[in-house]
């Protein structure tokens, strides 16, 4: 299996329970605070369209940088593009933590569907 990548924010206790659960199934994986090293536009494009999620989906809805951005009005009225741009000029404002494999992107932590996706690429 290729190399896995989580972003994580450190002190994010779902970030913490992900980088735990992926410790305890023995993976490898590189770690990146997405807070020092944000994904890039170019990478968040890539990542959005292996997921295949709406953007939506890869925005911190729960963060204080959303709110104070008035985001839930806006965004709706953003392009794609400008939502990839705004994305990348923050890792406060991108959803945590972001599992990344060659060949999926899960935003958000949810157990069963990463033990699912992980189990896939073991078996291919």
């Amino acid at each position: 299996m290729a190399e896995l990548l989580l972003l994580w924010y450190p002190k994010c206790s779902t970030c913490r329970k992900a980088k735990s659960w992926l410790d305890a199934q023995g993976l490898d994986y590189r770690l990146r605070d997405i807070t020092e090293d944000n994904p890039s536009r170019e990478e968040l494009a890539l990542w959005l369209a292996r997921s295949g999620l709406d953007s939506k989906k890869f925005f911190n809805t729960s963060g204080q940088l959303y709110r104070a951005l008035g985001l839930k009005e806006k965004l709706p009225l953003f392009s794609e593009e400008e939502r990839l741009a705004l994305l990348a000029t923050d890792g406060m404002l991108v959803k945590r933590p972001i599992l990344v494999s060659e060949k999926h992107v899960l935003p958000g932590f949810r157990q069963e569907q990463w033990q699912a996706i992980i189990k896939e690429e073991q078996e291919a």
